[in-house]
């Protein structure tokens, strides 16, 4: 009977492995020595009623309310980003993407969000955040995968905090506090 050797190639597949995780780690996960850390803030205006809703509900389960609490509603958004909370304030770019409720129980949303600058700063810039959203909680902390421009390589994370919600009108106004390392 020829010899197994499967207990040493588990063996040396899971070193092979941990080596893997090790040099990534040491390669890029923090903010490195070279790296600057900055930290943004600004507001998203949130409109999910009217003629000029910024979040709408576009998919979801035949029979079922297509709603934040419903699982697998699937919402496009366009909120505007301003420099402070009043809707008036200076705009300096738009938060696009989806939201999807994922959870069964309709409590967590899974987030695709890029914030694209249009402001003469960081006009042409964005951000790419993405990550799970536990609607229930005030503050609900996401990843911040990339960004271009200005943002080019970013790495972090963003906090959203809701500031106000108008139940009745169905207006949020919610705080983005993004912490950023750039190379």
């Amino acid at each position: 009977m020829a010899p197994t050797f499967s207990t040493p190639l588990k063996i040396t597949s899971f070193s092979i492995f941990l080596l893997i995780i090790t040099i990534n780690i040491a390669n890029g996960q923090g903010p490195q020595p070279n790296q600057q850390t900055s930290t943004l803030v600004f507001y998203l205006q949130d409109g999910g009623k009217g003629p000029n809703a910024t979040v709408v509900p576009v998919i979801g389960i035949n029979g079922k309310d297509w709603s934040y609490n419903s699982f697998g509603t699937i919402f496009v958004v366009d909120d505007p980003i301003t420099i402070n909370q009043s809707p008036l304030s200076t705009q300096i770019g738009r938060a696009q993407g989806v939201i999807t409720v994922a959870s069964q129980d309709g409590t967590n949303v899974n987030i695709v969000l890029s914030i694209v600058f249009n402001n003469v700063q960081y006009s042409g810039s964005t951000l790419e955040i993405q990550g799970t959203s536990r609607q229930r909680e005030n503050l609900r902390e996401l990843s911040v995968l990339s960004g271009t421009g200005r943002f080019r390589f970013a790495k972090g994370y963003v906090v959203f905090e809701t500031v106000s919600y108008d139940a009745q009108n169905n207006q949020s106004i919610i705080r983005l506090s993004v912490t950023l390392a750039i190379p």
